[in-house]
């Protein structure tokens, strides 16, 4: 039946809806990790019951019984974690505590099974993965006082050399993990924090720290499928210096750089943190502000207008005198895609060019602009 189903329906099947970010790649390893150590160990637990069942492999009653309550739990605790990450830390060790209660049972009630120390060896690894390693180092150490303390009334006890050597492997099998834990958690920070960082190079323009433009419409269209279902407002303010042409000729292409790093950071601290600047052109900004009609686009336009005019960065021992013309464009009724209210807010900056630039114009303001 399985084999039928598509991955992803039985993917769902088995770890529910539930998604993680990307920076959360290590979370979502032990989530899913620790719904197949559920599975796997209800299941295989059944196996056992079922020879017993079929006189294949015999058990005695009472450890029979828990292998039964055993399997319930362990399919219990599945269904409660699935689809609900936020849970996993306490069910984790829900789980644990069913596991070291059945592998106790074993080892108190099953006399004739020479192996079944080895379940508490398999236990260790588990641990240090899903709960780390002082989780892991707590483990070990209940593991021993259960075994040593057990030992000595146990219908069939191990030797002494047998028991020494089990206390040794799971020292050894501690130490093992401690350190590939701690490897492959510092391996998995590197590893995301390069990530992160080539993400921002990729996204963001070198030259000023904001958003380029690829990154910047695809958060917009983004943030306008958002508004749309929602129905709320958004704007775009399409932000052009004035007379940018004028600095690289008279100071150079450096002071011209300086000059756009200086805007880039006057326009980061004067917009909300809900909304997105990204540098679309040479000297072009363009802000798009989520749940904001024309009103609010208005305000906020000539509050970052007013910024950028008294930012003078210093050139060379002089503060140069910076303004910059705004055109903006909203949307609060028939919803724009970011092409079209773009091409709104375009149009608005160079009404403002026309009318002596320094200023801020709105769309709905242009002459035919409602038709």
């Amino acid at each position: 039946m399985f084999a039928r189903m598509p991955s992803d329906t039985l993917r769902r099947w088995i770890f529910g809806d539930v998604s993680f970010a990307a920076r959360e790649e290590y979370d979502e390893f032990r989530y899913k990790f620790l719904i197949v150590l559920m599975l796997s160990g209800a299941a295989f637990t059944l196996l056992f019951v079922l020879g017993e069942y079929a006189r294949v492999n015999r058990i005695q009653t009472p450890h029979f019984y828990t292998m039964h309550g055993f399997t319930v739990c362990a399919l219990l605790l599945w269904a409660l974690l699935r689809g609900r990450k936020h849970w996993f830390k306490p069910l984790a060790w829900a789980y644990e505590a069913v596991c070291l209660v059945e592998y106790t049972s074993s080892l108190w009630l099953v006399p004739a099974d020479e192996l079944r120390l080895q379940w508490f060896f398999v236990n260790v690894p588990g641990v240090f993965l899903l709960l780390g390693q002082r989780a892991g180092w707590a483990i070990v150490a209940l593991t021993v006082a259960i075994l040593g303390m057990s030992n000595p009334y146990m219908a069939a006890p191990y030797s002494a050399n047998a028991m020494a050597t089990a206390v040794v492997s799971l020292v050894y099998l501690g130490v093992f993990f401690h350190v590939f834990g701690a490897r492959s958690i510092s391996y998995f920070n590197r590893m995301r924090e390069s990530n992160q960082q080539l993400e921002k190079i990729a996204s963001h323009d070198a030259l000023t720290g904001v958003l380029n433009g690829r990154a910047y419409y695809a958060q917009c269209d983004h943030l306008i499928e958002l508004a749309r279902r929602s129905r709320q407002p958004y704007a775009v303010l399409f932000v052009d210096l004035d007379h940018f042409k004028a600095v690289n000729d008279q100071h150079g292409h450096a002071a011209g750089d300086a000059v756009l790093r200086a805007v880039a950071a006057c326009l980061s601290g004067s917009i909300r943190r809900s909304d997105r600047l990204g540098r679309i052109g040479g000297e072009e900004f363009s802000v798009f502000l989520p749940n904001t009609g024309r009103a609010g686009a208005l305000q906020l336009a000539e509050t970052v207008r007013r910024a950028v005019e008294d930012c003078q960065p210093d050139i060379g021992h002089r503060r140069l005198r910076i303004t910059a013309s705004m055109g903006v464009a909203a949307c609060e009724a028939q919803p724009l895609d970011m092409t079209a209210i773009q091409q709104q807010a375009d149009q608005a900056m160079y009404v403002a060019k026309s009318l002596g630039r320094n200023r801020v114009s709105a769309f709905d303001e242009l002459p035919g602009a409602g038709r």
